[in-house]
């Protein structure tokens, strides 16, 4: 599943889409927990970057396994692979937040439709869910792509 594009490897094409679908969630989710005027103009960007973000993360980080498998087999030294393992491990916990936030902003989303009779602090506590999952997810966003960049930067333009 997903090795290359066109020749290139699908983890270096895939991994635009998480930086921006991502923090866009991350972003989205916050404005419509703080800013209920906001939910009925932003509800359906909501939902889709709930479903769209958490899943481009996946792509990310199944074509990420998969490339980094294709380096290891073509005998990548031990110390790349140990950036690449610190670099995954930040991969996986940004994917399992991201997935966290898109259920979470659902569930917001879901409990403050028009019509809903749910009680105040319900959705007070679901709300500051999400906003702490936001704020975990674009951190991870960040150290993901923090090294990543390094693994694959560091000396290349210097050395």
């Amino acid at each position: 599943m997903l090795t290359t594009i066109a020749g290139i490897p699908a983890h270096v094409l895939i991994i635009h889409a998480a930086v921006v679908f991502v923090p866009l969630l991350a972003v989205a989710a916050i404005l419509y927990a703080l800013v209920p005027r906001f939910r009925t103009y932003i509800g359906w960007a909501a939902v889709l970057l709930a479903i769209g973000g958490p899943l481009v993360a996946f792509l990310a980080r199944q074509s990420g396994q998969n490339f980094k498998a294709r380096l290891v087999a073509q005998g990548a030294p031990a110390d790349f692979v140990a950036k690449i393992d610190k670099h995954q491990g930040y991969g996986d916990r940004t994917f399992w937040l991201s997935l966290g936030l898109g259920v979470f902003t659902l569930l917001l989303v879901a409990l403050t439709l028009r019509g809903r009779r749910v009680s105040t602090w319900v959705t007070a506590v679901v709300g500051v869910v999400v906003i702490g999952l936001a704020v975990a997810t674009g951190i991870y966003v960040f150290l993901t792509g923090d090294s990543g960049a390094h693994t694959v930067w560091d000396g290349a333009l210097t050395g």
